[in-house]
């Protein structure tokens, strides 16, 4: 008996390996003619629902059926797992060419006769970062037009199978599908491929790709793009080359291409700012030496005179400055001359950056034919959401049509709770910051008690001070908090986008946008802000200090400064996130395909359909592009709001876009279903953004100077309170602590222990000593620090403030050279559209068809004349 099963399970498959003489790559019907456009896949499950499906699938396939398309469905004993259904979807012509009017889709008039650019001399030298001209331009330039059903005999149609490109029929699909209704429930008429998805109705759809990422189909008809994308752009070993951006959008839409595009340019550009940062980290290495201060705290005949106030209640003891030593050393790494030009300079790169942004992106207007494209036109179409839900109809102003609507009232109740939403989550980071402070001021005290007892830690105690202990485990603590709460805060933030109901999909994800990127900017920029801003100014002085709540006194910067503590924690943080992100990018997607496909390993390959392979792969979603933007910008903070206290940090970036291009490409390629084409001219709303940033890092990093940094008490030592003409800055480290007299502690502050009977301590603060009629006030040294402060503030907002903006009006938006372009090309196209009107005009005449009289022939001539005028 069990040989006859292994006998009907050889013929059955025989009998499919034979069924499918063609390809398993084949993206074409059985007939090998009609290309497949689409793939939709249910599964048979036997529930309740049961019957309430299928007869849903019914009626959707019969009125997809009905608008046009063509279907064919695979049983599922022909799956590889015996259990899904596959429902194949092919546009014929007449359908493309009517949605193509629909979705005013470009095509083909004429090829483009304007010449290319002017060589670069520096080709030669650029030679080995480039890529073949056949992968760099899979198809040649032409002067495009709307599609018009009317005037086919206008466009360069040679083969109607391959006119429109697998992107542009997928995206005709798609909108089909989205808007095809499936029946009445409820009293409401329901439609749409996400609702049936949503519903369980079908479990995928998706558009395939064109061939196996690893080798090339065997179908000659195929145009391997998808091999080609893996092999010239998708593995790391070709992370020196430059993109294929003209293949990428030819394959995957605009939307994806611009992405790219963005991120490739600004990879670059990061390139001239990581040279920048790191010739400043090398200036600081190299001056370490020479720092006085520095110098003066490890002397032991300077710093290891110097008694310091313990740092903690009771608990802590007196400490000798110079057991600071090599924290004061390393912080010069960070905090000197240099910082100061290089958060100057990267004021004007940012600038540069977005301006050249712009150019590039007009450029590429030109080139993908988005000149003429308006997110208007995005508006008009709504969502089908936004359709179902909406019971309620007004009279559009621009189309004059009747419309579905939500009254201003369910908008305002539904902006309300959005609103509280997000403010509570908001909240919830700030109380998770208090958190993580108050285990920086519980645990602080511990870590110092810790390090003075234990033997085992004294070789290190110089380097690993309490402090920096502190740091450190409050900077991981608060990176895993990070991360648990942007896991339910994505989810939140698109429940409540949902429950908005915005009107068209560029509406939804603006709000989106806007939402998460709030909450993550609060969640992974309020540490940073706390040590840059907070830490160490509220601090009160021995025998007066400021507590938290009333119980925890508040943190002291280190005696070298904050500013080593800031780096710390940004470090910890995008190094974290950037290592966290290629994670979930890279090996999740990698490990669940892994998983999906370990039954197929056992099958002969004849039977694992192209179809079933892209079903078994991961999806990438509507807000796929979303959240790498989010990724991309969030870095972006990092490197511009807090660069002047890590230069490091944009060469960091640098290294970690590098990998990225390439992990986005693979995964893209090689994990994930074809997404389905999207138009876009622009990164949208994520350009405001940037703006924003941009105006913003100007002010922090002018603020990380003045307050964090110790670079502002130093230069006014230097010129006003200096004694020695031979070192000026000689005596700065006894200058800057203020001196305390012990028995003046209370009985909350004073130590347990005074094994030495010390006098004296000294703690890092411009105040009078205890011998002075204005015991303890601030010193006039110390007003004299705060006004150049703020002075420097003002200052270095003004100059790099008139600086950008003198930048940004010098460049230009859009290059002379693509304005002639556009220019030359649309009057050519009116041209060529105008003498096919006269040519039809001419043609009804000698036909004697009465419509087309004399006057129009003169006034179709005379357009013509005007439009060579203009």
């Amino acid at each position: 008996q069990q040989s006859g099963r292994r006998y009907n399970l050889f013929l059955k498959r025989r009998l499919r390996i034979d069924k499918r003489h063609q390809s398993k790559d084949s993206i074409f019907f059985r007939d090998g003619v009609r290309r497949i456009d689409f793939v939709l896949s249910y599964v048979d499950d036997l529930n309740k629902e049961w019957e309430k499906k299928l007869e849903r699938r019914k009626e959707f396939e019969s009125n997809l059926q009905k608008a046009g398309l063509e279907l064919e469905t695979e049983d599922k004993k022909e799956s590889e797992d015996g259990k899904i259904y596959f429902v194949k979807i092919h546009a014929p012509w007449e359908v493309l060419i009517t949605y193509a009017e629909v979705l005013n889709i470009k095509v083909p008039i004429r090829e483009n006769d304007i010449p290319s650019m002017v060589e670069n001399p520096l080709d030669c030298m650029l030679a080995p970062l480039r890529l073949p001209e056949s992968v760099m331009h899979p198809e040649p330039d032409y002067f495009t037009a709307p599609f018009s059903k009317d005037k086919q005999e206008l466009y360069l149609i040679n083969d109607e199978s391959t006119f429109f490109s697998p992107s542009m029929r997928n995206r005709i699909v798609n909108y089909i599908l989205t808007r095809c209704p499936y029946g009445t429930e409820e009293g409401k008429k329901k439609f749409g491929i996400k609702r049936l998805l949503n519903n369980g109705t079908y479990s995928a759809a998706y558009p395939l790709h064109d061939c196996q990422y690893w080798k090339k189909a065997n179908d000659p008809n195929c145009d391997n793009e998808r091999y080609t994308l893996y092999m010239e752009w998708a593995r790391f070993l070709r992370f020196y080359k430059e993109q294929p951006l003209d293949l990428i959008r030819k394959y995957y839409g605009e939307k994806i291409g611009i992405y790219f595009a963005w991120l490739g340019f600004y990879t670059e550009m990061l390139f001239l700012a990581a040279v920048v940062g790191l010739i400043c980290f090398l200036y600081g290495l190299f001056t370490m030496d020479e720092n006085m201060s520095s110098k003066e705290i490890c002397d032991p005949a300077i710093g290891g005179e110097i008694i310091m106030c313990p740092l903690c209640d009771r608990e802590c003891e007196y400490w000798r400055l110079n057991t600071t030593c090599q924290s004061s050393e390393y912080s010069h790494l960070f905090d000197n001359v240099a910082t100061l030009f290089f958060a100057i300079f990267m004021g004007i790169w940012v600038t540069l950056f977005l301006e050249f942004w712009k150019r590039r992106q007009a450029r590429l207007k030109y080139e993908w034919d988005l000149v003429d494209f308006e997110e208007e036109q995005q508006q008009l179409q709504l969502r089908p959401e936004y359709e179902a839900k909406c019971t309620q109809k007004k009279r559009n102003p621009v189309t004059q049509e009747m419309e579905p609507y939500l009254p201003i009232s369910s908008q305002a109740v539904r902006f309300c709770v959005s609103g509280a939403t997000v403010l509570f989550w908001v909240s919830l980071i700030i109380a998770s910051m208090i958190a993580v402070i108050v285990y920086r001021l519980a645990v602080y005290a511990a870590f110092a008690s810790l390090m003075e007892n234990t033997q085992s830690l004294q070789p290190i105690s110089g380097l690993l001070t309490p402090q920096l202990a502190t740091s450190v485990t409050a900077s991981c603590l608060n990176f895993v908090i990070i991360m648990i709460l942007n896991f339910f805060y994505e989810r939140i933030a698109i429940w409540i986008t949902d429950m908005e109901i915005p009107r068209t999909h560029m509406e939804y994800e603006n709000r989106l946008t806007m939402k998460m990127f709030l909450f993550q900017f609060v969640n992974y920029y309020s540490s940073c802000f706390y040590v840059a801003f907070f830490k160490g100014k509220f601090v009160g002085y021995p025998g007066a200090y400021t507590y938290m709540f009333k119980r925890w006194r508040n943190e002291e910067c280190d005696p070298a400064g904050c500013l080593i503590e800031l780096t710390t924690q940004l470090t910890i943080v995008m190094a974290g996130k950037q290592i966290w992100g290629n994670i979930q990018e890279a090996i999740v997607p990698w490990i669940c395909n892994w998983w999906g496909r370990r039954k197929a390993r056992n099958n002969p390959e004849n039977l694992y359909s192209r179809w079933e392979q892209d079903h078994d792969l991961q999806i990438f979603g509507a807000l796929g592009l979303f959240y790498e933007y989010l990724e991309m910008v969030i870095q972006f903070g990092f490197i511009t709001l807090f660069v002047a206290s890590f230069p490091l940090a944009p060469l960091l970036a640098l290294m970690n876009n590098i990998l990225e291009i390439r992990v986005d490409s693979w995964k893209l390629t090689t994990q994930y279903r074809r997404p389905v084409a999207a138009k876009a001219h622009s990164i949208g709303v994520w350009q405001e953004i940037l703006n924003g940033m941009a105006i913003l890092s100007v002010v922090t990093n002018a603020f990380i100077v003045a307050f964090t940094s110790d670079m502002i008490p130093r230069l006014v030592y230097y010129y006003a309170y200096s004694e020695s003409e031979d070192s000026p800055m000689s005596g700065y480290i006894n200058n800057s602590l203020s001196v305390f007299l012990i028995s003046d502690f209370p009985d909350r502050n004073k130590p347990k222990l005074n094994p030495e009977g010390l006098v004296i301590c000294r703690y890092r603060d411009y105040r009078y000593p205890p011998d002075h009629e204005r015991r303890y006030l601030h010193t006039m040294q110390f007003w004299h620090i705060l006004a150049a402060k703020l002075a420097f503030i003002i200052i270095m907002e003004h100059v790099v403030f008139i600086v950008k903006f003198f930048v940004a009006w010098m460049i230009p938006d859009v290059p002379a050279d693509v304005k002639a372009k556009i220019k030359r090309e649309k009057y050519l196209t009116q041209k060529i559209l105008h003498e096919y009107e006269l040519e039809k005009l001419k043609e009804r005449l000698c036909q004697g068809d009465k419509r087309a009289t004399e006057k129009e022939f003169i006034a179709t001539e005379g357009r013509m004349e005007l439009s060579r005028a203009m």
